[in-house]
């Protein structure tokens, strides 16, 4: 993966785990098992928490998240790991987070992919990402895509991963709002399934020419709809971002991250200014 900057020196490792964006998400049934099939495009940002992995007998975790332990994704995936590979010594992990915390922008799961990732090396395992990536679905749906991205279309209930190649450096504002949305919350008050299909082929090729007037047509969020109803400054801010120059907004995964593309990095933080006490951040896509 090309955003999997490191540096190993006297047993310690260094890591950058990317946030996400959904360009669409469609959620098209409830499975048996509980969870949705959805069908969805998603992009790395440049947005980093930074993952450092240094030795301990016992697993260790450092952050300033008030999380409980047996919570935290990071833990979770170290744990899982080392009982899954019978590994007899531990690590201690520091987490520095810039990432905002159920923002719909996938900052949990990316720290647990670039953990399991991490540890991989770090503990010179030798396990394939298939097989990562596995582990990875047993914590959550969104892991899977962090260990194969940067940019990739995803299906079923995050398990099936097609890379796609999305050469546009998009210039984004993400805008978050003083709200927390939990994602199970999202999808338990879905009140709208979709029915059709995007073609991913076209939408990438839109999106690569830049042909936002179109992708207009395409985006969709449904978990937009419940979001907005429960927390209507998602959909103010969505409003706000077209009306300050965006071309195009949408919200983010399960939200209430709304993200607006501009035209000129100039123009975004022109835009920025003007979204109040929000949290905003002006970044770009990675690229493949």
């Amino acid at each position: 993966m090309k955003n999997l900057s490191h540096a190993t020196h006297r047993s310690s490792l260094h890591l950058k785990a990317p946030a996400k964006i959904n360009w669409f998400l469609s959620v098209l049934r409830k499975r048996q098992d509980g969870y949705h099939d959805i069908e969805t495009l998603i992009q790395c940002i440049e947005l980093y928490d930074g993952l450092l992995f240094s030795y301990s007998d016992n697993i260790e975790v450092i952050s300033d998240l008030d999380i409980p332990l047996e919570d935290n994704l990071i833990y979770k995936s170290a744990f899982l790991l080392k009982k899954y590979t019978s590994y007899q010594n531990g690590v201690k992990i520091s987490l520095q987070k810039n990432i905002p915390v159920s923002a719909g922008l996938g900052g949990g799961s990316s720290d647990a992919a670039y953990t399991l990732l991490g540890l991989n090396k770090f503990w010179n395992l030798g396990l394939s990402k298939n097989e990562l990536s596995r582990l990875g679905l047993e914590i959550g749906s969104d892991i899977p895509f962090f260990l194969k991205g940067p940019s990739a279309f995803v299906e079923g209930r995050g398990e099936k991963i097609t890379t796609v190649h999305i050469d546009s450096c998009v210039i984004f504002l993400l805008v978050k709002p003083p709200a927390s949305v939990s994602t199970g919350w999202a999808y338990q008050n879905i009140d709208k399934l979709t029915k059709r299909a995007i073609d991913i082929k076209l939408f990438c090729q839109v999106l690569n020419n830049k042909d936002f007037t179109y992708l207009t047509g395409m985006l969709n969020n449904d978990l937009e709809g419940v979001v907005i109803k429960r927390f209507p400054v998602v959909g103010e801010i969505k409003k706000k971002l077209l009306e300050k120059g965006a071309v195009i907004s949408a919200m983010s995964g399960s939200g209430p991250t709304v993200f607006g593309v501009f035209e000129s990095e100039k123009k975004a933080l022109s835009a920025a200014r003007e979204m109040g006490s929000n949290w905003c951040k002006v970044v770009r896509g990675v690229g493949a």
